[in-house]
């Protein structure tokens, strides 16, 4: 399916559809893939540029140094192939690394993403591939109102990297790392009204155990629940570091990990509705892709993989059964093939150059 991109570029100009070029002299960093927080250690710290920095005059080489090799790569490249003419949301812009991929192979690629830095960073890094190349600000879960607003029905593939942006995670001012002082955020879209601060200071004990419990996998969630309480009666929590003095001192230190690595996984998952949204972005993803296109999500924790393992099974499956059926019945959803049933990996030697890969699981689907 070809669709010629030239009138994205007139939508395109419409408020909030795409960032405005990075002004001169202001300072900014890229991006890099990211583990869940449970791999907080192998993080690497983000790269910025003082007031004399200049968008348009760094060299292609500077604006490299910026990225790391996106995570598995040629996996995603085999499963995407991203031919001349193909078209590909890539759901999770962020740094630009697997766009930039996708786009190299010939595809061309809208980059969607909700944070705003992210995609001025990344226009700029691939502003050489003009009109192949279209940003579009929202969050993945809009995947139909966006691709409507650029005049898009159907794509040929739809990338999903829920990585974590390192960028967002080392800036003190986001509020999402436990190893900075910073205000209680976490929101990956700073338009958002629901914050860190907010969960922490008005959620109830059974609601805070609740998430700490699932989404953190946290085993004395209850405790670290009751304790957030108690101190929040002698005043408001504002700062990342009064949340991890007051997890720390009751969730045991039995490893290298923050005790309170799980309670701020937590609190970013719920925050932001990210095993919400997969859910949503998935179901919606079947109706834009066209017949033969590829759904490719890269996970990297159980909580994702899981969702993304029951959704593709799913509708994966042509028959159904039930023992008080007499016989199997087709399945009405039933529209896509995978390739492979179970997740595709990193290899030994990524893992080994790029210890962010240890977790991350692609699993692949393709419209029937």
């Amino acid at each position: 399916m070809i669709i010629s991109i030239k009138p994205w570029l007139e939508l395109a100009q419409q408020p909030d559809l795409t960032p405005s070029m990075m002004r001169v002299g202001e300072s900014f960093a890229g991006l890099e893939l990211s583990s869940d927080a449970e791999a907080d250690e192998f993080r690497t710290s983000y790269r910025s540029y003082g007031p004399s920095a200049s968008i348009n005059g760094l060299e292609q080489g500077k604006r490299m140094e910026f990225y790391h090799k996106p995570i598995m790569s040629a996996e995603i490249l085999s499963a995407m192939a991203p031919v001349r003419g193909k078209q590909i949301f890539d759901g999770t812009l962020g740094g630009g690394g697997h766009s930039e991929l996708l786009l190299s192979e010939g595809a061309h690629v809208i980059g969607c993403d909700q944070d705003r830095d992210a995609l001025e960073h990344a226009k700029a890094r691939l502003e050489s591939y003009g009109d192949q190349f279209l940003t579009v600000r929202g969050n993945f879960e809009s995947i139909d109102s966006l691709l409507a607003q650029v005049g898009v029905e159907e794509v040929d593939g739809i990338l999903l990297d829920l990585g974590v942006s390192s960028k967002q995670l080392d800036n003190p001012e986001r509020g999402f790392s436990f190893r900075f002082d910073g205000p209680l955020d976490m929101r990956m879209d700073d338009r958002a009204e629901f914050s860190a601060r907010d969960l922490v200071n008005e959620w109830s004990v059974d609601e805070m155990t609740r998430i700490f419990r699932e989404y953190g996998e946290e085993r004395h969630a209850f405790r670290a629940a009751k304790a957030i309480e108690k101190a929040r009666e002698k005043g408001a929590i504002n700062r990342t570091s009064e949340l991890v003095d007051i997890v720390s001192r009751v969730i045991p230190k039995i490893s290298k990990k923050n005790p309170a690595t799980r309670v701020f996984q937590a609190i970013r998952i719920a925050v932001n509705r990210e095993l919400e949204v997969l859910e949503n972005a998935l179901e919606k993803s079947i109706d834009h892709l066209a017949t033969g296109g590829v759904l490719s999500i890269l996970t990297f924790h159980s909580l994702e993989d899981r969702i993304v393992k029951h959704f593709m099974r799913r509708l994966s499956t042509p028959f159904l059964d039930r023992p008080e059926w007499p016989a199997p019945r087709e399945n009405p959803e039933y529209c896509l093939h995978l390739p492979q049933r179970r997740a595709i990996v990193p290899s030994k030697e990524e893992v080994e150059s790029n210890p962010r890969a240890r977790s991350a699981k692609l699993r692949v689907a393709v419209k029937l």
